[in-house]
């Protein structure tokens, strides 16, 4: 009888630990390592979230605009990430650039490891000629980390018999990681294309939670660079193609994405290919006051099919402005 308890209470915990290996390896990502680096949340919906590709693309829209962002990474995996991000930005005639805010959430592990970033830009815009006009932007960020320390588990934790019932012995961590960041934006233009570039994390703040440790977290750069042209120049409402480029490397996190866009009528349809890791496909729906995107992250890599991919959603609310001045020239970019 004693050895079938043992075994059914063995099964139990090995069940258990199971369902908690990806919080752990979320856990040891953060702290566990003493030179560990961490890595920004990533959306699909690059350009449905776009003072968060690049500050410069703040006022890009002329009237004010609201944006609103949920994505839910690998929800097959236990414990993952969700992310939610909200902001507004307008074109002001008076700063001759867009001004824009900025708040995100990003939670890790079951709320284990909580992240809120409340950011502010300015995005200066000029004419270079009758074609080409330009943007750039600076960004700064006051933002909280912190760890709930009572979704925890230790080994020291585990009765051989009884499973999970003493108090672990290691120190909790009680302090939250508030820190102060900053960024910046560049963005060159035409009618039909664009460009741009954008650094995340200029003074690479510490994250540790620990004084004797030290866990930067490394610049981002961003570049990414497409085409927006018209199916039929006489008649823009027949639909128009964009083919896109984005590379951003982080520490040693690099990704390459390829994607295209077909817009015709209301309807967006769009495929992109984050290199050896997902193959996104997208579907919108817009109008001039609204828009709605939703995008769908097949995983190619190892982690294989059991993530379950990961689900993206947007929407875009644009508000009535008065007609700028000559000196603006609106941006023709993606939508999604």
């Amino acid at each position: 009888m004693l050895d079938n308890n043992i075994c059914i209470i063995a099964r139990l915990l090995r069940t258990y630990l199971v369902k908690r290996l990806f919080v752990i390896i979320i856990v040891l990502s953060f702290f566990g390592v003493q030179d560990s680096n961490a890595q920004d949340p990533a959306f699909s919906q690059f350009y449905a979230n776009p003072l968060y590709l690049n500050p410069a693309l703040a006022g890009s829209a002329q009237c004010p605009r609201v944006v609103l962002n949920y994505r839910n990474q690998w929800p097959g995996i236990p414990a993952t990430y969700v992310t939610y991000s909200a902001s507004y930005d307008q074109y002001v005639d008076a700063l001759h650039g867009g001004i824009g805010l900025q708040a995100y959430h990003d939670r890790a592990g079951t709320g284990i490891i909580n992240t809120n970033h409340v950011s502010g830009m300015y995005a200066y815009q000029t004419p270079i000629d009758r074609n080409i006009s330009i943007k750039a932007a600076f960004q700064a960020t006051y933002y909280q980390r912190s760890i709930d320390w009572s979704q925890l588990t230790f080994g020291d934790q585990i009765h051989s018999r009884y499973g999970f019932i003493y108090q672990t012995q290691e120190t909790p961590i009680t302090q939250n990681v508030n820190k102060l960041d900053f960024s910046s934006g560049l963005l060159i233009f035409t009618d039909m294309l664009y460009a741009g570039f954008s650094v995340h994390h200029l003074a690479e703040p510490d994250e540790s939670f620990f004084p004797s440790s030290e866990s930067k977290l490394p610049r981002k750069y961003t570049g990414h660079a497409g085409a927006l042209i018209p199916m039929n120049k006489d008649r823009k409402e027949d639909g128009s193609i964009s083919p896109n480029i984005i590379y951003q490397r982080q520490g040693e996190f690099n990704h390459l994405n390829l994607g295209l866009y077909v817009n015709r009528g209301p309807i967006t349809g769009g495929v992109w290919y984050r290199w050896g890791d997902a193959l996104i496909f997208l579907v919108g729906l817009y109008t001039e006051q609204f828009r709605f995107g939703y995008s769908y992250d097949v995983t190619v890599s190892r982690l294989g099919t059991q993530t379950l991919g990961s689900h993206e959603i947007s929407v875009t609310m644009m508000f009535p402005c008065k007609p700028k001045g000559r000196k603006f020239r609106p941006m023709a970019c993606p939508k999604f």
